[in-house]
């Protein structure tokens, strides 16, 4: 896209693979020496995570581990997005400026929940202990902010109200109905990445494979957009698990997690791939159901468990599972998803 319009000679599929390869390594090498330079300074502060106390005890030594991490990949993350849509807008004229509207308002979303994430972790840190806002104080906030996306999507006419049944040619118009299913949908998916975020190298390594999954079918589609914000996500996360895998030198914390799921919205519904995107990333909310079922099975059977302690990697570790295991299984799992939602797309 850029490099055509830069009179680089080469395919529309080809031009933007180049960028997103650029984008990536951009975000990556900036994000991978901020966080080498932010990890010590956390250190010092003492910005360390507190382990829950009913969490597996083997967590224990976790503690103090550095946490906001997110904080060191956003900010490279955002630059680069910032530059490239500079470019852009220099390069094609103001008159194609609304083709940036729906990525903007995808980082925007991003950037809302990583405000929620902040804020909760800035109270962690503040009473030194692990709960920060309320679980209704997040949600509120989570739903205030995706109707607000919803709102602009639609004021900007880039929010589609018609279901794609897959695999058939069969459509569902929503209509009005839309809009609260959407709103529920992307507060629902920004939490399940949250929940995800649990042992070393998870939540980077899955959201890893997701980015790669809409970069490539961004270059099957000839989505310049697309392959801008999915290469810049996949370069922040690969970066961060540098320092994230186990056993980890740092913690996103919930500013990192709230963003990457407010991205990963953004994109499924900039490239109207809602329902691929919630497939390829259904680990995360297998991660968020099983914390919900444990709780309403709790409840209703006066103190039995469903699993032996949720969300669902918590349950895998007390059955014996390493966390390197734990990561590589859910990653793979996450890649055959990546596969069927592929198909989804292109069929």
């Amino acid at each position: 896209m850029l490099l055509r319009l830069f009179g680089v000679e080469m395919s529309e599929q080809a031009a933007i693979a180049a960028e997103a390869l650029i984008i990536a390594l951009a975000v990556f090498g900036i994000s991978a020496l901020v966080l080498y330079f932010l990890i010590p300074v956390l250190r010092a502060k003492k910005i360390g995570q507190t382990i829950y106390e009913l969490g597996p005890a083997w967590h224990g030594n976790k503690q103090g581990t550095p946490t906001m991490g997110g904080i060191g990949f956003i900010p490279p993350f955002l630059l680069v997005l910032a530059a490239f849509s500079v470019i852009y807008l220099i390069k094609a004229g103001a008159a194609q400026s609304k083709a940036l509207i729906p990525m903007a308002l995808a980082l925007l979303l991003g950037v809302c929940n990583a405000a929620i994430g902040f804020i909760d972790d800035y109270c962690k840190l503040l009473k030194k202990q692990n709960q920060g806002l309320t679980a209704w104080q997040k949600l509120l906030l989570q739903l205030v902010f995706a109707g607000a996306y919803v709102a602009m999507m639609a004021i900007t006419g880039n929010l589609s109200t018609d279901l794609v049944i897959p695999f058939t040619e069969i459509t569902i118009k929503l209509g009005w109905l839309a809009y609260p299913v959407y709103i529920i949908i992307i507060a629902g998916f920004v939490n399940a990445t949250n929940l995800t975020d649990g042992i070393d190298g998870l939540a980077g390594s899955i959201t890893a494979v997701v980015s790669l999954f809409l970069a490539v079918m961004a270059v099957i589609g000839g989505d310049g957009m697309l392959g801008a914000i999915s290469a810049a996500l996949l370069g922040a996360v690969c970066a961060f698990l540098i320092y994230n895998h186990h056993p980890a030198r740092v913690f996103m914390g919930d500013t990192g997690s709230l963003f990457i799921g407010g991205v990963l919205m953004g994109c499924a519904f900039m490239a109207h791939m809602e329902v691929a995107v919630i497939v390829a990333g259904f680990v995360y909310i297998v991660e968020m159901l099983s914390s919900l079922f444990q709780i309403l099975y709790f409840k209703l059977t006066h103190g039995k468990r469903l699993f032996k302690m949720a969300p669902l990697h918590h349950h895998f570790e007390k059955c014996g599972w390493s966390e390197k295991k734990i990561v590589a299984v859910f990653s793979a799992v996450t890649a055959m998803l990546c596969v069927i939602a592929s198909l989804i797309v292109i069929f």
